[in-house]
């Protein structure tokens, strides 16, 4: 029963989804502490992961919440839900795409997807930026945050880093700070 509710909440969630894996975490974790399958902190770490990792930040995601909650199986329920819906909606979309895609609705759609995931994106980013730490906003961890996020905006907008050395170079400066 319990792996059924894994792969339920995350096909919602994979139904639900636009705009890629990190406007998605909000729902992620909402789902997460609501059903109490891990702690916030437990949920920050996994997306820290799931974010190093290769693939989608949203399916790495789910299949370590799910391994977290039930093992294996939890994994493999968690990673079948939140992929089977976009499996389902490629394989429809592939089909007639070509003849929709200059229709007007389905490009106003896309327009107005856009500020949704931008926010969407935001509120994960000020989530994971200032977690409530003993009621304080500013302490050295949100202090170390906030300057690994302002050098790695720097490096990526001014000088082009590419993404996989800003990721090492975050990490490394993760394990020295914090």
């Amino acid at each position: 029963m319990f792996i059924w509710q894994l792969f339920w909440a995350f096909l919602k969630i994979g139904f639900l989804s636009f705009g890629g894996g990190y406007a998605v975490l909000s729902m992620i974790q909402y789902e997460t502490h609501s059903n109490g399958w891990m702690s916030d902190a437990e949920f920050r770490e996994t997306v820290s992961l799931s974010g190093m990792s290769p693939g989608s930040i949203a399916t790495n995601s789910a299949t370590l919440i799910g391994y977290h909650a039930a093992g294996l199986p939890g994994a493999i329920a968690a990673t079948s839900g939140i992929i089977l819906p976009s499996l389902i909606v490629v394989i429809l979309i592939a089909a007639f795409f070509f003849k929709i895609h200059t229709n007007f609705w389905v490009k106003s759609s896309f327009y107005g997807l856009r500020p949704i995931i931008t926010g969407l994106i935001l509120y994960a980013a000020i989530h994971f930026a200032f977690p409530s730490r003993n009621g304080s906003i500013l302490d050295w961890t949100t202090l170390g945050t906030l300057l690994i996020g302002a050098a790695t905006f720097i490096a990526v907008v001014k000088y082009k880093v590419h993404p996989l050395a800003i990721i090492l170079l975050s990490a490394c400066a993760g394990i020295v700070i914090f």
